[in-house]
């Protein structure tokens, strides 16, 4: 076990590997395609193939086929595995000196009990985080303040996704574009949830938020890169606008205040295998 660990700890320590795993972990639970991975942290393709290689030998990445592509995916229970051995072998127990990840866990959910803050963050912020910021509000009624936001947002929502939203019977009238910079002020009210829903965004290396809320990838394709007629065109926004119903909708079903931080973090992972239909991928 010990040699393990020296060999997890080994592949992070460096920069570049380091790198790639916090983008996998950022993407999780999605399997990132080596040249994706190559492009958003501008690494060459000959650099990438050993930091791969080398987190793959330490039980930190996994790699699968997918037709003549490989695909990455970050393998969280192993980097647990790693910070569970080191306190529990550096510490021996004596909790005051090194508190254990879950040791301030309580067995209730240690969310606040007042609205749920939920900030939806996509790259524009003018179609998918905005759908998801109109389903949410809608769906779960006073139990949640949402939000949404973008990295680089556009000056004005995408057309189409305004008209789908109001097609769809929902209130069009407040949503703006809004930068997530808004939402990091000198003192900014805490978050609850942070959800990426386009994978542009989730690939950024943004920086930590205060409070360390809930956070998963829900990604979705970009229906505002469709083409061809508007009504081709609006089969796109469906398909996203229906695969972010399924997840919010499972979302706004758990029993939040009476799960513990570590399985909700558990649950909203899951929420993200959840395709159109509303079944487990």
């Amino acid at each position: 076990m010990e040699s393990d660990i020296i060999s997890q700890f080994s592949a992070l320590a460096h920069p570049g590997r380091l790198g790639v795993f916090r983008l996998l972990v950022r993407r999780a639970p999605d399997q990132v395609p080596a040249g994706e991975i190559a492009a958003a942290l501008n690494l060459p393709a000959s650099t990438l193939s050993p930091y791969l290689a080398q987190l793959r030998q330490a039980g930190l990445v996994t790699e699968r086929r997918h037709g003549t592509s490989r695909r990455y995916a970050a393998h969280v229970d192993g980097a647990v595995e790693m910070v569970d051995f080191l306190l529990g072998d550096c510490c021996r127990g004596r909790v005051p000196l090194c508190p254990h990840p879950g040791a301030s866990v309580r067995e209730t959910s240690d969310m606040p009990h007042r609205p749920y803050r939920v900030l939806f963050i996509c790259t524009g912020n003018s179609a998918r985080s905005i759908f998801a910021e109109a389903l949410l509000r809608d769906l779960g009624g006073d139990r949640f303040e949402v939000h949404s936001a973008g990295t680089s947002p556009q000056s004005e929502l995408n057309p189409l996704a305004v008209k789908m939203l109001a097609s769809k019977g929902h209130d069009t009238s407040t949503l703006r574009a809004k930068n997530v910079e808004e939402f990091r002020g000198a003192e900014p009210a805490p978050l609850d949830f942070v959800f990426t829903v386009c994978d542009r965004a989730a690939n950024e290396d943004c920086p930590a938020w205060a409070g360390q809320p809930v956070s998963a990838h829900w990604g979705q394709p970009d229906p505002v890169a469709a083409t061809g007629t508007e009504a081709e065109r609006m089969l796109a926004f469906q398909s996203v606008y229906g695969a972010l119903r399924n997840r919010i909708q499972a979302f706004v079903a758990l029993p939040i205040d009476s799960l513990d931080r570590a399985a909700l973090q558990r649950r909203v992972d899951d929420i993200a295998h959840l395709d159109q239909t509303g079944e487990t991928a």
